[in-house]
């Protein structure tokens, strides 16, 4: 999976790629409805390419932590948004399948995925994606998820893609976790061809067990 957004990343210009957005409007409006602290502690898992880091910071958010597989996408995310703004944000490269730096966290306030969760196809991979979530995002904390939904396109980058809707990620996420929102969402792509989305907000219950 690595090789494979390695090989993405180098060989296409960011703002090309099918997942490419100028600016991450249904993010922002479910992170608004969060009521986060500008120092709350959010997790931007699979980053790659996303303008939403930028928006962030300049929504005076202090405290973003980003991530992908992919070192090349990191690279190209900093070199974008230069070195004032790039050093005010956390970067690990690590694989949400098999974890090592981002178990190092603290309990984070927000877990934000857009387009991540939709490319591990087993149980296993989906398990201990589920599983870091939970062992990071803190009683009374956020998540944030976007996948293809059930009339999405079956792949995405060349890959198979697994579908959701809100009540399959309900229940991977489990009873402590409670949905406060949930859309559909057509998504344009630089080809001007389109994809659809869900988009979820969930709330982890407060005095949940980590």
């Amino acid at each position: 999976m690595k090789e494979h957004w390695e090989r993405v990343y180098h060989s296409s210009p960011v703002d090309k790629l099918g997942w490419y957005e100028t600016r991450s409007e249904p993010s922002l409006k479910l992170i608004e409805l969060c009521k986060l602290s500008k120092d709350a502690a959010i997790l931007n898992v699979g980053a790659g390419a996303t303008t939403l880091v930028d928006e962030l910071i300049e929504l005076g958010y202090q405290n973003i932590i980003s991530n992908d597989i992919s070192s090349k996408a990191l690279e190209e995310l900093q070199l974008r948004m230069g070195s004032e703004q790039s050093s005010q944000v956390r970067w690990i490269v690590d694989d949400l399948t098999s974890p090592e730096d981002l178990l190092g966290l603290e309990l984070i306030d927000l877990w934000h995925d857009r387009a991540v969760l939709h490319f591990f196809q087993d149980n296993v991979s989906q398990d201990t994606y589920f599983n870091l979530l939970r062992k990071l995002v803190s009683p009374g904390g956020f998540v944030i998820i976007a996948s293809f939904n059930l009339k999405g396109a079956p792949k995405c980058s060349g890959l198979p893609v697994f579908r959701y809707n809100a009540p399959m990620l309900q229940e991977k996420l489990g009873e402590e976790f409670q949905l406060k929102e949930a859309f559909d969402y057509t998504y344009t792509m630089p080809s001007g061809d389109t994809r659809e989305y869900v988009y979820t907000l969930f709330q982890r219950k407060q005095g949940a067990i980590i």
